[in-house]
């Protein structure tokens, strides 16, 4: 039930807040509640996941990109994320939420969230995103054109084309993984 009303709230108040570029920072301020918590008494992995989604709704709302989707019945869809936990979330304790494109390749956007409890981060993840349309994938660089923002992407960081590169192994299936019988 949290992650539905911290959905509803953000949503609510994604009208008042300021207005964001394509590129901007959205920033959200939380408490860890008794329902975010695990078994260890710390906020739970998935809970912080379930964060995440409503700073994407925030980007949406803010940077406008909800007219476009809705002109053009595009779907925001996460095809990948990498997530690294650094330190636990306790009951009660206030985190920052924020996120930002960091920018696009030929077939994906990339987003990245980090959430920190004052200065010390307890979580940072990379997702990789695309929107679909009734003629499939659209190119990012469609997006930010709909937005009628230049259609040039940051530089991306290296590390990223390791991480499209390593994807494509995961996908391979199990009977290819397997040792050839002699």
């Amino acid at each position: 039930m949290t992650a539905a009303v911290r959905m509803l709230g953000t949503a609510l108040a994604a009208p008042f807040r300021p207005r964001l570029g394509l590129l901007g920072e959205s920033r959200l301020a939380f408490h860890v509640l008794p329902n975010d918590l695990d078994y260890n008494v710390h906020m739970n992995n998935a809970r912080y996941l379930a964060l995440m989604d409503v700073g994407r709704v925030d980007l949406i709302l803010r940077t406008g990109l909800w007219r476009a989707m809705w002109h053009h019945h595009w779907q925001a869809v996460i095809a990948g994320c990498i997530v690294r936990y650094r330190r636990p979330l306790r009951p009660f304790q206030r985190m920052e939420l924020v996120s930002r494109l960091i920018g696009w390749d030929e077939r994906w956007f990339y987003i990245e969230h980090r959430i920190a409890a004052g200065a010390v981060l307890a979580c940072q993840s990379m997702i990789r995103g695309a929107f679909l349309g009734s003629e499939g994938m659209v190119a990012p660089a469609e997006m930010a054109d709909a937005l009628g923002e230049a259609a040039v992407t940051p530089q991306l960081p290296g590390w990223i084309a390791a991480w499209r590169e390593a994807d494509r192994g995961f996908g391979v299936p199990a009977r290819q993984l397997e040792p050839e019988e002699a």
